[in-house]
């Protein structure tokens, strides 16, 4: 984890229950749920005014993730819908962001206007928490050798048996909405089983990833996840994990696909926007790689 600022002293370790039931033990870390960021911090810290202090420290996270052994803070996190540009929920957003950053602490945000931390919480932190150990691992057994000698596999890129009998990528969290997508195509729900999508990683911002999968003729379900990483890592690429959890947003829709009627996208109106986004390729980290959707 990323160290915070004066070696973490302005973070409070929270006890082994933090006043609440730990939601989950993982790999020498300890989640804990529903905490403000007063909570989290001793104190004002230098540079914070009342005022942003305030407001900043009634503000909450969905989860903390802790030191087992220390119960220290090393990771807060946020999921759920984006605050509305101008909103007072936004200018709230960021003096929290201003005070974090002035503690050090490190914060992971996934902005999505269907996934919530009470259903998916859990799942994106263990994922997120064996995706570094793999990481870390993956780092200390590599060695530096010839060139031409294949590195670890990527965690993202590990291949298994799925939940529906399959071989294929067990690290992929859209895996169930992918095959249930299949299921809804097999019962005639969908007119296409496959969930596609991108994913980018905008410079100085957010990675993004974009999923959909075609419910009617010419008519798309489409899910749109953005990632944040404040002084943390994943331990994957930010922006496919940002595209996996769009996919698993679909899966959540398409548990009802005549609920989604109403939103569903025309397939050239994606696809214009899809244009628009290549259009931006030099504010992306590493440029755009799926120019081949742009096409008719």
């Amino acid at each position: 984890m990323t160290s915070t600022s004066d070696d973490g002293a302005w973070l409070r370790a929270l006890p082994p229950a933090g006043g609440r039931t730990a939601v989950l033990t993982r790999a020498g870390h300890r989640v804990h749920a529903g905490h403000r960021l007063g909570e989290l911090v001793q104190g004002r810290p230098p540079g914070i005014t009342g005022h942003q202090w305030s407001t900043a420290s009634r503000e909450g996270f969905d989860l903390v993730v802790c030191s087992a052994d220390t119960g220290r803070p090393l990771v807060a996190v946020e999921i759920g819908p984006a605050a509305p540009a101008g909103s007072a929920a936004q200018r709230a957003e960021r003096m929290k962001s201003a005070v974090s950053a002035a503690v050090g602490l490190p914060v992971l945000r996934v902005e999505s206007p269907t996934l919530r931390a009470a259903d998916h919480g859990r799942r994106i932190v263990e994922y997120v928490l064996d995706a570094r150990g793999y990481a870390a691992a993956a780092g200390e057994a590599s060695e530096p050798g010839d060139p031409e000698e294949p590195g670890p596999v990527a965690f993202r890129e590990i291949l298994g048996r799925l939940p529906d009998g399959r071989t294929g990528h067990v690290n992929d969290l859209g895996a169930l909405a992918r095959a249930a997508a299949v299921e809804a195509y097999v019962s005639r729900r969908l007119v296409d089983p496959i969930v596609r999508g991108l994913h980018v990683r905008w410079a100085g911002g957010p990675a993004e990833g974009w999923s959909w999968v075609e419910v009617r003729p010419g008519r798309c379900l489409v899910e749109r996840v953005s990632v944040w990483e404040h002084r943390f890592s994943c331990g994957i690429d930010p922006a496919r994990l940002a595209e996996d959890l769009a996919a698993v947003a679909v899966g959540e829709r398409l548990r009802d696909p005549e609920a989604v009627e109403p939103e569903l996208v025309p397939r050239d109106a994606l696809r214009a926007e899809i244009v628009e986004l290549s259009a931006r390729r030099d504010d992306l980290v590493g440029g755009f790689a799926f120019d081949h959707l742009c096409a008719d």
